[in-house]
Formats: structure tokens, C-alpha cells, sequence
């Protein structure tokens, strides 16, 4: 009689506990089972689309890092006609000190740096006006492909190849 009433006593406790999980306005043991699986049902809906949401954002990062990383390992030469002179714009990864290969390559051409702008905060960033000493017939991709051939002497390995791209008007 007692074992009876006991487990009377647990069931009614727990059918209260799952009914105040499920948030169940219903009185009848058959109703709270029913609220009970649908609230499960509910939250396994839920989970699944948690868990798409994690694998979009996953993708996303992935895409942002391999974004960053290009934009990071791939220098970019720009080289403008201004005047008499050129406009070099040079973006390169943060590391990487191309500053020194591209001033001597500007001195063996015979160009002379009447402005540059250097900034290595995040990345290499240069930007230079150069004019010829003496007027050689330069133009602008003679210019474009000393500095790029600049960049590439001086990353570091002869064995690793880089793409460098050169953005022409």
C-alpha cells in the first residue's frame, strides 16, 4: 500500500515538474505527455536551425579569412601618368618592408621621389610621385613592371612564386 502511494506521489511530482518545463495548462497525465513531445519537437525545430545559422556564419568566416589573407599575401602596383612624372601606388602585406627594393629600383631608372607617403599600420602602403632626370621615353609600364619585379626580388625565397597585380587604366 505504501509502494502504491509512493510511486502515486512520484509520478504526480514529476508530471508537475514536466509540466511547469513545458509551460502545460492541462490537468489530464495523457495532455502533459502530448505538450511535453510537442515542446521537445519545438526545441529540436529550434536546434536545427541553430545549428544552419552556426554553419552559415562558419562560411562566411572562412570566406572573410581567405578575403584577408589575399588581400594580406598579394601585393598591388598602381602606376599613373602625371605630367611629366608618375604616380606609383604600391599595397602590399604589413611584413613585408618594400620600400628600400622600390626606392633603389626608382634611383637605377633614373626617377627622382619628389613625394611619397609611407604607411605600415595595418598594411604597406605607398604612394609616390617620380619624375624622370632626363627624359628617357618611360612610360608607365616600364615603370609598373620595374617596381613589381622590385617586389618579387626582395620576398623573401626565390622558390616562392607571387602574384603581383598590376592595375592598368
Amino acid at each position: 500500500m505504501v509502494s502504491r502511494l509512493q510511486r502515486r506521489i512520484s509520478l504526480r511530482r514529476k508530471l508537475h515538474i514536466l509540466r511547469t518545463l513545458t509551460c502545460s495548462k492541462s490537468v489530464k497525465r495523457s495532455s502533459i505527455i502530448a505538450d511535453a513531445i510537442l515542446y521537445i519537437y519545438k526545441l529540436k525545430l529550434k536546434l536545427e536551425a541553430i545549428k544552419r545559422e552556426l554553419s552559415n556564419l562558419d562560411a562566411i568566416k572562412r570566406e572573410y579569412l581567405s578575403l584577408v589573407k589575399q588581400v594580406q599575401y598579394l601585393p598591388k602596383v598602381k602606376v599613373d601618368k602625371v605630367g611629366k612624372g608618375f604616380l606609383v601606388k604600391v599595397i602590399s602585406q604589413k611584413g613585408g618592408d618594400n620600400l628600400i627594393p622600390i626606392l633603389e629600383v626608382c634611383e637605377e631608372m633614373g626617377l627622382i621621389v619628389l613625394h611619397a607617403r609611407v604607411s605600415r599600420k595595418f598594411y604597406f602602403s605607398m604612394e609616390a610621385i617620380v619624375i624622370a632626370e632626363e627624359e628617357r621615353g618611360l612610360d608607365v609600364k616600364d615603370v609598373t613592371q620595374a617596381v613589381v619585379e622590385a617586389i618579387e626580388r626582395h620576398v623573401e625565397g626565390a622558390d616562392r612564386s607571387i602574384y603581383v597585380p598590376v592595375v592598368l587604366n
